[in-house]
């Protein structure tokens, strides 16, 4: 049905699905905030795996959807041109925290851990796209390796948050991660959960009509995948992400602004692993092209100077920002340039 709408509707309802994802990942970073204090979680943990994998889940629909469908390349684009995106809004929101480096500021552990695993999970496809066309019941096993690492991942990550083995020099900068006085631990979580969940489930349903419409583009305009895929949909996807990043900002929940960044890319390379299973033509890794390959390298370029920026702490670089943020917004401008008129 949805394939067959005008125009006109197609792009309000590509707007209204994208309004709803978006304003259903205000309230859920508002909640995501309180769970984490009420368990003990901690922001870096909570944004990392809670709230990065919820803003996730309506672009893990867009790519399940696009591999089973057959696009590879549209599944793929979406999971990777959503990477790269989410890692430039972390720029954005460094534009708009003033009061120093959003990366100085945020410094915590587990986020740098994150970010390693993060550059491992994006690896691994590249082996798999370079390697032998290997496929087990139509899933490469570097589809297998990349599940058990982002369990692993999520395992180690919350050890190094509980037990860190150091510390950031503390300055006047540093935000700590303080549970508020109405968030004390052991406060009832129920409630909060469970509107966590409908609104999960709510961002879910979403993402599958923004799938149908992208596919919609791609065969009524003559658009190619991978445009449709990283800069289209993986940018709509990605708006949640967008949106809790100011919204953690502004709340000064700065750990969970960069963990929730972090932790969603995380998260994201698992659509990679769910279109392998969807997609039935064999390894969807051995199916997609150069263009695909490209915002896989961009995206880890992208977390490398991230990573990078972490580590520096750099009060404040140019424009008030750091070095980091000028670079990712730079690569990502080019990545953009390259799909529009090289692609």
């Amino acid at each position: 049905m949805i394939q067959e709408l005008s125009l006109p509707l197609l792009l309000g309802l590509f707007a209204l699905a994208g309004a709803l994802v978006v304003a259903a990942s205000i309230r859920a970073t508002a909640l995501a905030d309180v769970i984490a204090d009420r368990t003990r979680l901690g922001e870096a943990l909570a944004g990392g795996v809670l709230l990065g994998g919820a803003t996730s889940l309506s672009g893990v629909v867009v790519s399940v959807t696009g591999a089973a469908g057959g696009d590879a390349s549209f599944a793929v684009s979406n999971a990777v041109g959503g990477i790269a995106a989410q890692t430039l809004f972390l720029a954005i929101a460094d534009l708009l925290h003033r009061n120093a480096n959003l990366e100085h500021a945020a410094a915590e552990p587990a986020n740098l851990f994150q970010a390693v695993m993060l550059l491992i999970l994006l690896s691994l496809p590249v082996a798999a796209m370079a390697g032998p066309d290997i496929a087990f019941a139509g899933v490469h096993p570097v589809s297998i390796v990349m599940f058990l690492a982002y369990l692993s991942g999520v395992k180690l990550s919350a050890e190094v948050g509980k037990r860190p083995m150091w510390r950031p020099v503390e300055t006047r900068d540093t935000r700590h991660d303080e549970p508020e006085a109405d968030n004390a631990p052991g406060a009832p979580v129920l409630r909060p959960a469970l509107i966590f969940a409908a609104l999960v489930t709510l961002m879910g349903l979403a993402g599958w009509v923004i799938s149908q419409i992208g596919s919609t583009f791609i065969t009524r305009f003559g658009l190619t995948s991978s445009l449709v895929g990283a800069l289209i949909t993986a940018v709509i996807t990605s708006l949640p992400e967008l949106v809790t990043t100011m919204v953690a900002v502004r709340r000064g929940a700065l750990q969970l602004a960069v963990g929730g960044i972090i932790g969603g890319n995380t998260f994201d390379t698992l659509f990679l692993v769910f279109s392998d299973i969807a997609y039935r033509d064999g390894s969807i890794f051995q199916a997609v092209g150069m263009t695909d390959l490209y915002w896989l390298a961009t995206g880890m370029l992208m977390t490398a100077i991230l990573l990078g920026g972490l580590i520096l702490r750099q009060r404040r670089g140019p424009a008030r920002i750091g070095i980091e943020s000028v670079l990712m917004m730079a690569v990502y401008g080019c990545a953009v340039a390259v799909e529009l008129f090289a692609g």
